[in-house]
């Protein structure tokens, strides 16, 4: 592998030079996901033996391939390798009951399959429900910015809201929302979030495959499991008590039972003019009992200190973690194994660590950052974000790996969203070296960019990319790209059926992996400062710390 040190050049000059890096080695990445996804590792859900498992694992890696502690600092002034992740777990306990009265006639809703309802976080150890009101509220926007308000005044207090998932022009492809590209109004989080703002008892989000970006397996797994959040001093101010989705069908018949159109409703609620809908004769009940605790998680921190500017940090992510053991599929399988999703991209994590430790000392630090409960609302970054080891101000840029292609090299690249983003184009740039050409964001509809861990520190100002495979194969195309990618969302993403494969083909994971190396490599001895775009959401938070970067 050639390598060259790049000291005093200028930014300019250093993302036109050729590629460093040659690929990473497939069979190293494989044996890292054997282990991380065997059933032995139980499906790393935090707070389990299967963290414990994999902490061990990846540190123990980081050691081995050179790196140094980055972790929270010890008594005796050195770093550890993890940084303590303190969160708050929720568990359903015994039968979850919910159901609705419609016109006097009580029907029953299984968990999982017509609805479900994630534990409550508010604190309370029983949530019960009796008799209230259901309303549609639309999409559930309240965005001043865009004159919009879907609410119109209604006092939610006391009752239950149906809302649908995505934004107001996901439909149409045209609007105030970004088109057919999500934004943060069209996650299913914003809408919980803001049925906490608004009083509700709870907000119920309704499930459709296209809107939402998978199907209802993924819902019932992800939504029916241990759920985790930040310590609050004030949960109920952040949470309402009924978190949930409800399938598709059952909404359309509430719908008709009350006497309404769900289609004519659900194109009303495309505009402004939208006003909230009471379903007459429908109230919904339930009764929850909610084991909480407050456990200890890990983020696990490597790192290679710089040689000219150690206090600059380019920072590596990948969560480690996946849902655990959970709800049986077809086969009887409980273990979600996530082998895919996202024990290849820690495997890559380790490997582009194994690179750097072999290379010449970079001017800046490098930091490879393992996090915890991203499954859980990004909860692993978003604690480092907030609580941060290294100053945000001298993070020079975030580079996050969530999945990759297990069917061999692709001919393009793209990330989670289009940013407005000059490491962007340093990564587009950094990729015509390699032979490969970017791709915006195939499905902007499914909302990625707020669902992968650079998004924490996006929002905090520091430029941050997640890196997606590409789907131009260049054994089978376009064509035979795109079926692979449906057919891991539709059987494999957020089910026990996301296993390692001796069948897979990781020699693209290995060439994008080496394309990620370079691209950090050359940050890393530059003096560029990554930037937002003027017109980007998060430029503003940025430029508060320009001083800090000179």
């Amino acid at each position: 592998m050639k390598r060259l040190l790049l000291a005093g050049a200028s930014a300019w000059a250093i993302f036109a030079l050729p590629a460093l890096a040659g690929d990473l080695d497939p069979t190293r990445i494989a044996d890292h996901v054997k282990v991380l996804a065997s059933d032995a590792f139980e499906g790393r859900g935090p707070a389990t033996e299967g963290e414990v498992k994999t902490v061990k694992y990846m540190a123990d890696q980081f050691k081995a391939v050179g790196l140094q502690p980055g972790g929270d600092l010890q008594k005796d002034g050195k770093r550890s390798w993890t940084q303590d992740v303190p969160l708050a777990q929720f568990d359903n306990k015994g039968e979850v009951k919910s159901g609705v009265v419609v016109n006097g006639k009580a029907q029953a809703w299984t968990q999982g399959e017509q609805i479900a309802i994630r534990a409550a976080q508010t604190g309370a150890t029983h949530v019960s429900i009796k008799d209230a009101p259901v309303v549609f509220v639309g999409y559930g926007v309240k965005a001043p910015e865009r004159n919009w308000d879907d609410f119109k005044g209604m006092d939610l207090h006391g009752k239950i809201a149906l809302v649908l998932v995505n934004d107001p022009d996901y439909e149409t492809g045209e609007g105030d929302f970004g088109g057919k590209a999500m934004t943060y109004y069209g996650r299913w989080t914003y809408k919980y979030e803001e049925a906490a703002r608004q009083g509700a008892l709870g907000f119920i989000v309704i499930h459709e495959t296209g809107p939402a970006s998978y199907g209802w397996n993924t819902v019932k797994n992800s939504n029916t499991n241990t759920v985790f959040d930040i310590i609050r001093d004030k949960p109920a101010q952040a949470h309402a008590p009924i978190e949930a989705w409800i399938q598709r069908d059952v909404t359309v018949d509430l719908f008709k039972a009350a006497g309404l159109d769900f289609e004519a409703l659900k194109k009303q609620a495309q505009t402004r003019d939208f006003k909230p809908v009471v379903l007459n004769g429908v109230t919904f009940n339930a009764d929850v009992d909610v084991d909480v605790k407050k456990i200890v998680s890990h983020n696990i921190v490597g790192m290679l200190p710089g040689t000219k500017h150690p206090d600059e940090k380019v920072i590596y992510t990948a969560h480690w973690d996946h849902l655990g053991v959970g709800l049986p599929d077809a086969k009887g399988d409980k273990i979600y194994n996530g082998a895919q999703d996202n024990a290849l991209g820690s495997a890559t994590l380790i490997e582009i660590a194994r690179e750097f430790a072999k290379a010449p000392r970079t001017e800046r630090s490098v930091v490879f950052l393992s996090v915890t409960a991203e499954e859980k609302g990004l909860l692993g970054s978003e604690y480092y974000a907030a609580n941060p080891l290294y100053p945000l101000a001298k993070t020079v840029g975030n580079i996050n790996m969530d999945g990759g292609s297990t069917a061999g090299p692709a001919r393009n690249f793209t990330t989670s969203g289009n940013a407005a983003l000059t490491l962007q184009d340093d990564l587009i740039e950094v990729g015509k070296a390699h032979g490969k050409v970017y791709t915006p964001d195939p499905r902007p509809g499914a909302g990625s960019f707020f669902r992968s861990d650079h998004f924490s520190f996006a929002k905090r100002g520091v430029p941050a990319i997640s890196f997606g495979a590409g789907q131009d194969l260049v054994d089978g195309g376009l064509e035979r790209g795109q079926q692979l990618a449906k057919d891991y969302v539709t059987y494999r993403y957020h089910q026990p059926a996301d296993e390692y494969s001796p069948d897979w083909n990781l020699k693209g994971v290995a060439q994008d992996g080496g394309m990620l190396f370079d691209l950090g490599y050359k940050l890393a001895n530059s003096r560029e400062w990554p930037e937002w775009k003027p017109g980007s959401e998060f430029k503003a938070e940025r430029d508060k710390t320009a001083a800090e970067r000179k």
